[in-house]
């Protein structure tokens, strides 16, 4: 019976599930995005957002820590200089999973796994953030919106109709 185990054994041994979690980790950490299945990326997620947070301090310790999950000099290097000040003022959730679909063969589930700060796309189509209301009576009123909107629709109208 597997009563409060909550880790996913992905069909796999520990020491392969370990050298496939962090193989996956240091993929991750140096392309900024990789495709893998639903289930390896869950998996990564709670591998590798804790090893992000660990880098935000930059001590001898926390790199040694690090290393010792992922085994390549280079890619600790990477997430502690460049990842690290991205994402030195997010409070967590580093990582996004964006659903791509089955895979052909045997019908998976597929997904990218990306680091949330590194996605251009997403970040540009990105709109400024809107100043925060309280609901009890920060909101304008719909009176108050209505005059300017009509100014407005009226200079419209005089410069078609020019």
């Amino acid at each position: 019976m597997r009563h409060g185990d909550k880790i996913n054994n992905l069909g796999r041994k520990s020491a392969h599930r370990k050298a496939m979690l962090s193989n996956m980790a240091c993929s991750l950490i140096l392309h900024k995005r990789i495709n893998t299945t639903l289930a390896k990326a869950k998996a990564l997620r709670t591998y590798v957002e804790p090893l992000i947070t660990k880098s935000k301090e930059d001590s001898t310790h926390s790199r040694r820590t690090v290393f010792a999950y992922l085994g390549n000099k280079e890619v600790v290097s990477m997430l502690f200089k460049d990842i690290a000040t991205k994402v030195a003022d997010r409070p967590g959730g580093y990582t996004r999973i964006l659903k791509t679909g089955t895979r052909l063969g045997d019908n998976a589930d597929m997904c990218f796994i990306e680091l949330v700060d590194f996605n251009e796309n997403m970040l540009a189509g990105k709109a400024p953030a809107k100043a925060k209301t309280s609901r009890r009576g920060g909101k304008k009123k719909a009176t108050d919106a209505k005059p300017t909107d009509k100014k407005e629709e009226s200079s419209d109208d005089n410069s078609k109709s020019e």
